[in-house]
């Protein structure tokens, strides 16, 4: 079980590094690439996963701080589907929804390795 743990814990970096990668690498004319929606969908599955696995591993775990992660992370999700949908129609995506979609992928980053 710890195995599976540990590559849900990859698959949740390779998604953060999807949303956040595509963000800095689009900065200059901010949009949102559908990539950025398939990491923000992986981030919430493993995510996921991993919190149903804590009580199996007899991890401890501070169920606040997830609810917060998990709240962030339905955010981008949402903001990520919200602007691939305007990208995959040739709108234009605002700025706003483009810098939250990384800004908060970022912030949760930060929760996971800053809050102990």
């Amino acid at each position: 079980m710890s195995i599976l743990f540990s590559i849900l814990v990859f698959l949740h970096i390779v998604g953060a590094a999807m949303i956040v990668g595509y963000w800095i690498a689009t900065m200059k004319e901010p949009t949102v690439h559908p990539r950025q929606r398939d990491g923000a969908f992986l981030q919430l599955l493993t995510g996921i996963a991993m919190m149903g696995l804590i009580p199996v591993l007899d991890m401890d775990a501070n169920y606040f701080k997830l609810g917060i992660k998990f709240a962030i992370g339905i955010a981008v999700a949402v903001l990520a589907v919200i602007g691939s949908r305007k990208a995959k129609k040739g709108e234009a995506v605002s700025t706003g929804i483009a810098h939250s979609v990384g800004g908060l992928a970022l912030v949760n980053i930060a929760i996971a390795t800053i809050w102990n």
